[in-house]
This record gives structure tokens, sequence and C-alpha cells, in this order.
């Protein structure tokens, strides 16, 4: 019996939602509200080089894109877990909920996992990759 919510069906509610949250974070969050430069100045104001705002930034942005549209999806997922798992630093000294001022640690933390498990899912049937794959065997 088919299921409504299968392997590939989850692999895609995943894969758009962390998209979407990743592109919504770095394009608007950090671009659009903080700006790069004001990106940066934070970073530096917790230690870390400037420099890597723009390399999370950038890791953000083709992640979420790549998760979007389910291109090298294990790839990507893994990509970002390092920066996930870094704003999960960033945040932990706000304590755990993400409604206190700084923003816990609890939702990137929860980002980071949602990674983790879309690197075990995969790309799923609903994505541009298993179609390029599939032009591949004709």
């Amino acid at each position: 019996m088919n299921q409504l919510v299968n392997s590939d069906t989850s692999a895609f509610i995943l894969r758009v939602s962390l998209g979407t949250i990743l592109l919504a974070h770095s394009l608007y969050l950090k671009l659009f509200v903080f700006t790069l430069a004001g990106t940066a100045q934070y970073f530096g104001s917790i230690g870390l080089p400037e420099v890597f705002a723009y390399i999370v930034f950038t890791v953000e942005v083709l992640s979420g894109l790549a998760l979007l549209l389910g291109f090298n999806t294990c790839l990507f997922s893994a990509l970002v877990i390092p920066v996930l798992l870094g704003a999960t630093w960033a945040h932990s000294s706000n304590g755990w909920l993400f409604s206190n001022t700084g923003g816990g640690w609890e939702y990137p933390l929860l980002l980071s996992l949602m990674a983790l498990v879309q690197v075990g899912l995969g790309d799923g049937k609903f994505a541009v990759s298993s179609y390029l794959h599939q032009d591949n065997h004709l």
C-alpha cells in the first residue's frame, strides 16, 4: 500500500523547509536586515574572523538553493552542518530558547539535526537530481 508520507515525500518536505529557512536567514536576514558588513562586524564581535560572515552567507545561499531544487542534496546538507553548528555555538550563551534576547541555541541545533537527517534521506524522488540521473540512463 502506498503511503501518503513516504521517504520521497519526507525528503521533499524536509529539503524545501530547510532550503527556505537557509535562504531566509542568508538573503533576508544577513543581506537585507543586518547587511553583510553588519554581519561581518557581529562575527568579529564574537571573536570570529569577519571574513567568515561572507563564507557563511555563501554556504547558506548555495545550500538553500541546492536543497530547494534537490541538487546534490547530501553534499549541500553536509556542507551547511558546520555553519549551523557554528550558529548553535554563537547563540549558546543566550540560553536554550530562541525567543531569548539574542536568540538561544535550540533553533540552530534543530536546523543542524534537520541537515543531518537530510544527508541520510538524500534527494528523494521529487528532485532535479533524480531527473538529471534519469536522462543519463536513456
